[in-house]
């Protein structure tokens, strides 16, 4: 671990010069809101945020991409056969992200990196990406991440940790990948402020106002917590709209689909929800989730439940807040969290009695 002063007019030298080397992304400021994407020529990433209103989930796992591509004229002597899009593994900067999302990578690396089945896609966009941090000094009433295994200064997942001094910045070094962005931006002046980092975060802590309890989920009975009675009161105000999957940095589910114009065709792969009534209808018709309740419930309980039993790595879930903030009508996670988390099988035997 290494620690660089940059002052702030190094920090855009800096960046413009690490830009030779990376295709850079950052948050830009799009009317009243943040949103991450790439960076123009000489652009700086607008820090001054609290955070953006999707994560950056898209910079490795796309909206919409393209996997492979064919043709259906019988003219030509590859039609009908399906060929790879090459992918893009050139090197790439994610400057401002913020430690949560960072910290949601690691999450969702655990499905798409699996040892028995891995995402190539995600995959060549995760290992070509550097992650420069930025340390949260202000977080909102909606934040809990310091409850959810994350924190304003957590460095999980990050290549280097930058905090805001006013007049400069202090950067934290973590690995290979943020040393050699130092190195391509030119960061070298050596600090030994730790204690700096030290105050900043526990400060930024000390500003989360909110909080889950997660201690009992994982001791809970999976199939008496399926049954829990207040599913109903929790989805009876859903619209399925798919809000709070696809502005969550830990959601991964994707549909893949075959688009055809005229004789050239594309296979895609696209965000989905479990949200969405059609996410689990099979070809015969059938829907394992056909109501509501079915569709909430499979939401909370994979962030809550099937994720912590499976993987032992805490709750699906880093506390960004984004899905309390834009959920239409008013679905907190941290309700939830605390109704699953103090649920015991006598409260459904006192319900149905």
């Amino acid at each position: 671990m290494t620690l660089v002063t940059i002052d702030k007019k190094n920090w855009a030298e800096g960046l413009t010069a690490a830009a030779d080397a990376y295709r850079l992304f950052g948050p830009v400021r799009e009317k009243d809101y943040h949103q991450f994407r790439a960076l123009d020529k000489g652009e700086m990433p607008d820090l001054d945020m609290v955070n953006t209103r999707l994560s950056p989930k898209a910079l490795l796992f796309p909206q919409s991409e393209v996997m492979l591509e064919y043709s259906l004229d019988e003219s030509r002597d590859d039609h009908h056969i399906m060929k790879e899009v090459p992918k893009d593994d050139a090197p790439r900067a994610v400057v401002g992200i913020r430690p949560c999302d960072a910290k949601a990578t690691r999450l969702v690396r655990l499905n798409f990196d699996a040892p028995d089945v891995k995402d190539p896609y995600w995959l060549t966009a995760y290992q070509a990406t550097t992650f420069i941090g930025m340390a949260c000094d202000a977080p909102m009433s909606t934040c809990f991440c310091t409850t959810a295994g994350c924190g304003p200064y957590h460095e999980e997942g990050l290549d280097m940790l930058v905090m805001d001094r006013g007049e400069s910045y202090l950067a934290k070094i973590l690995t290979e990948k943020g040393q050699a962005f130092a190195d391509a931006a030119g960061w070298n002046e050596a600090s030994d402020d730790a204690a700096a980092f030290d105050a900043g975060r526990k400060a930024a802590e000390d500003r989360i106002v909110s909080a889950v309890e997660t201690d009992n989920l994982a001791g809970t009975d999976l199939l008496e917590l399926h049954g829990a009675p207040f599913w109903d009161d929790i989805a009876f105000a859903c619209l399925n709209c798919g809000t709070c999957t696809f502005s969550c940095p830990t959601c991964w589910c994707f549909d893949i689909q075959d688009e055809t114009h005229g004789t050239s065709g594309v296979r895609m792969k696209n965000w989905d929800s479990c949200m969405f009534p059609i996410f689990t209808v099979h070809t015969t018709g059938h829907n394992p989730r056909d109501t509501k309740t079915q569709r909430v419930r499979q939401r909370f309980m994979h962030k809550l439940k099937y994720f912590v039993d499976k993987y032992d790595a805490g709750i699906m879930c880093v506390g960004c807040g984004r899905c309390v903030r834009q959920c239409p009508v008013n679905i907190d996670i941290r309700r939830v969290c605390e109704l699953m988390n103090r649920f015991k099988p006598a409260d459904a035997c006192a319900a149905q009695g």
